[in-house]
């Protein structure tokens, strides 16, 4: 069990955003098109590690967004931007409000730990 001390020892390794947004099926291009729009000037924000925009396979007006960010202050910088008014921006063209989560990343694992769960002693590549 970690301890608050423990925890506050960790360091940050990159902080998370996900978006989910549902669009009326009417609005569902226009959205689509305003995130694509966003893809490559985010991605060239300091501080951002990456943004990636996804549409869900089995329902076309569900979108989520992932994006990774070096820490806090640059994902703040970004969530005061105008860039992402634009996005808040589409509200009109949703079903009900963005659903948007952060996440604060202290620990990863390298590719060994999931082949070791499967059990697989090896680290190469086309294990997974």
């Amino acid at each position: 069990m970690l301890t608050g001390r423990c925890f506050a020892e960790r360091k940050i390794l990159m902080i998370i955003l996900t978006i989910r947004m549902h669009a009326f099926p009417e609005k569902q291009k226009e959205v689509m098109q305003t995130l694509l729009s966003m893809i490559e000037p985010t991605g060239k924000e300091k501080g951002c590690l990456s943004w990636d925009a996804f549409c869900d396979i089995e329902d076309k007006t569900a979108f989520s967004l992932l994006e990774a960010w070096e820490n806090r202050e640059y994902l703040e910088h970004h969530l005061k931007s105008e860039r992402f008014g634009v996005l808040l921006g589409t509200k009109s063209l949703l079903t009900k409000p963005l659903e948007m989560k952060i996440h604060t990343v202290s620990h990863s694992e390298p590719v060994e730990a999931a082949n070791a769960t499967r059990g697989k002693g090896t680290s190469k590549k086309e294990d997974l």
